[in-house]
């Protein structure tokens, strides 16, 4: 098991990437802060099972990620625990398909704050942690948009762009600290998310990638899982495509 005995943060979690890291991190052995925008009884159920089948703790936690008060009032009660915190993996986000004139200042606010603002404030809190115990690995989940960009998604390519210098600079800030940060960059991935897209949107999407088909959530969580162990020790400031092969 590649996660053994280490303790990880995951945001995102009631489903998609973020459900997937997380099954992904349990059955590799390690104990996760399971975090959620809202309480959910059958998530409750699925984290207990899923914590008694590979033999690990997971504590859902909580909060809206637009409310800062509550992501603070979050990461104290994580902190409180006393715990060593070896990874936070950064999953939750949102995204808001307009195009550039008919977008509204208000819209770009929120999908920044969401996957944006957010993230940073989350890391900030964890990474005061994982600089005294001098060791851990933030990952970042970033998007090819914010790379490439993409027609109609201009404030979430934007705010995964911001999310994916933030990784760069804070990879070179925290390295003196044994503290890692890396990124990953989906492509089309079979998600609630993009289950929500027009069938012809969604097939032009997949029509790019050079495998042909849209990638599984497990096949992002397998490289999450990756970055959080130590077969990954000397990667950071890295943004991994996990796209297929995009154009």
């Amino acid at each position: 098991m590649l996660l053994e005995g280490k303790n990880a943060v995951i945001t995102g979690c009631l489903r998609g990437i973020g459900k997937a890291a997380l099954e992904a991190y349990a059955s590799n052995g390690a104990n996760v802060w399971a975090c959620c925008q809202i309480h959910d009884d059958e998530f409750e159920a699925y984290a207990k099972s899923l914590a008694e089948e590979a033999k690990v703790w997971i504590k859902p936690i909580y909060f809206d990620l637009s409310d800062t008060d509550q992501i603070k009032d979050s990461m104290k009660e994580i902190i409180k625990s006393k715990q060593k915190i070896d990874v936070l993996v950064n999953v939750a986000g949102m995204t808001y398909n307009v195009l550039f004139q008919m977008m509204t200042m208000e819209k770009m606010k929120e999908v920044f704050e969401i996957d944006f603002f957010s993230q940073m404030l989350v890391s900030q809190y964890l990474a005061k942690v994982m600089i005294r115990q001098k060791s851990g690995s933030i990952i970042n989940i970033a998007s090819i948009a914010g790379l490439d960009g993409n027609y109609g998604q201009l404030a979430y390519s934007a705010a995964k762009a911001a999310l994916i210098g933030a990784t760069k600079t804070l990879s070179l800030e925290l390295a003196e600290h044994n503290i890692r940060v890396n990124a990953i960059a989906p492509g089309v991935i079979r998600t609630e998310m993009t289950a929500a897209l027009p069938k012809d949107k969604f097939d032009i999407l997949v029509s790019k990638s050079k495998l042909g088909r849209p990638g599984e959530t497990k096949e992002v969580s397998d490289v999450l899982v990756f970055l959080g162990s130590e077969l990954s020790s000397y990667m950071t400031g890295q943004v991994i495509r996990v796209d297929g092969g995009m154009k």
